[in-house]
């Protein structure tokens, strides 16, 4: 009886903290799910030697405001901006010639794609909207509720009525954040 309720408590606790992990995917099969089922793309682009790119994974990707709302409206990429992925994008294909798989786990080659992007730090999250388009970049760690406020007004494209600083100001200054730190 006793393995019994070990084993019932060792069960939800694997499934308490699968259900607070957010749904990776690459950013290939996020483009060709957009297509049934339009939804933005919330890129994380990340090297494998970046120390803020762990911080944003352990601190900020494992908060449960932040996955519950991320598996909610975003497709979730991770993309290595100097791995060797191959990527097809719009009818292009990028990769990454000068990866050196001797170096993964430092500095290695820009990937092609990052470079498109005009991504050139880690980490930065790159938001694209429900028709595969770039929208913007936000470079840098984020706690949850900084992440929040992008997440937000990217999810409900209040960005687009953002057409002015003294009118992303106001927004910003009003935005109240409810995620918990």
């Amino acid at each position: 009886m006793k393995k019994l309720i070990v084993l019932i408590i060792v069960l939800a606790f694997n499934l308490t903290l699968k259900a607070q992990e957010i749904k990776w995917i690459s950013l290939n099969k996020a483009l060709e799910l957009q297509k049934e089922n339009p939804k933005k793309i919330m890129m994380d682009v990340y090297t494998n030697w970046c120390g803020p790119c762990k911080m944003l994974d352990k601190q900020t990707f494992q908060n449960k405001d932040v996955v519950a709302y991320v598996n909610k409206n975003y497709y979730a990429v991770k993309f290595n901006g100097e791995g060797n992925e191959a990527i097809n994008y719009k009818g292009d294909s990028f990769g990454n010639p000068n990866y050196d798989k001797t170096r993964a786990n430092s500095r290695n080659s820009a990937h092609e794609f990052a470079d498109f992007m005009g991504i050139n730090a880690y980490p930065t999250i790159a938001f694209l909207n429900e028709k595969g388009e770039f929208v913007i970049p936000l470079k840098g760690f984020h706690e949850p509720q900084q992440l929040e406020f992008y997440l937000k007004m990217l999810a409900n494209d209040k960005y687009m009525e953002l057409t002015t600083q003294e009118k992303f100001i106001e927004y910003q200054n009003s935005f109240k954040p409810e995620f918990k730190s």
